[in-house]
């Protein structure tokens, strides 16, 4: 089954700043990608993040969920997009999706299995997967950048996000507020933030250039203006 969409993220509310720094490195860490190109070096790069509120100076808690990723400049680079892509996983479980937010790059399948005793459905405002029992599961191939929000008919308390973009090197900020993209190889880059809590206009503000490479060892800070969120549920 195959379906594209892009939907929006919506206002919410708060201030993040970014720490990101450059390390040599031949093992990948936490990453979208799998192959480098021959005969590049390639590097780790790590991100630590702090959230704040818009109209307080105290730091909050650590950024959790807060992605990251890296678009080639050359088309050369872009190309790779279109080889062969894993399949990924939402888990239906206890009600809700595991993980809650799941980051893949855009042609990839994520599958949905039923890993509880009763029906489930899955559906967002593009696609609907229809009623699936115990054991059973459905996929759908995400084909457009963008954010989707996956809810379940049956149970309104169950929401799930799926974030499709357009790279292989990525990261998910895990409790701590640290994520790491491996195997990113040197190159010229666009850099990307996506957080649930901020406005698209502000996560626009954020995107920059980089440089990979031996003379790039760390970024600036980087801040967002975050809003107050609009709680969404299987019943809007």
């Amino acid at each position: 089954m195959k379906f594209g969409f892009l939907t929006a993220t919506l206002p919410k509310g708060r201030l993040a700043g970014l720490v990101l720094t450059l390390l040599p490195l031949v093992i990948p860490q936490a990453s979208g990608e799998t192959s480098v190109p021959m005969g590049k070096p390639v590097y780790e790069l790590t991100v630590d993040v702090r959230l704040f509120h818009g109209y307080s100076a105290g730091t909050l808690a650590a950024g959790r969920e807060v992605v990251v990723w890296l678009v080639p400049t050359q088309t050369t680079q872009e190309a790779r997009l279109n080889s062969e892509l894993p399949h990924y996983r939402m888990i239906h479980h206890h009600k809700i999706f595991e993980p809650r937010l799941l980051v893949v790059p855009v042609g990839a399948v994520v599958e949905f299995p039923n890993y509880d005793p009763w029906f489930h459905n899955v559906f967002s405002n593009r696609f609907d997967l229809g009623l699936y029992g115990p054991g059973a599961q459905r996929a759908v191939r995400f084909d457009r950048a963008g954010a989707s929000y996956l809810f379940c008919s049956l149970h309104p308390e169950t929401m799930g996000i799926v974030l499709t973009v357009d790279s292989k090197y990525f990261g998910v900020s895990d409790k701590t507020g640290h994520l790491s993209i491996g195997k990113v190889p040197s190159g010229t880059y666009i850099l990307h933030v996506w957080y649930e809590n901020a406005t698209p206009q502000a996560l626009e503000a954020l995107r920059r250039v980089i440089f990979v490479g031996d003379d790039s060892r760390s970024l600036p800070s980087i801040s967002v203006a975050l809003f107050n969120r609009i709680p969404m549920t299987g019943r809007n």
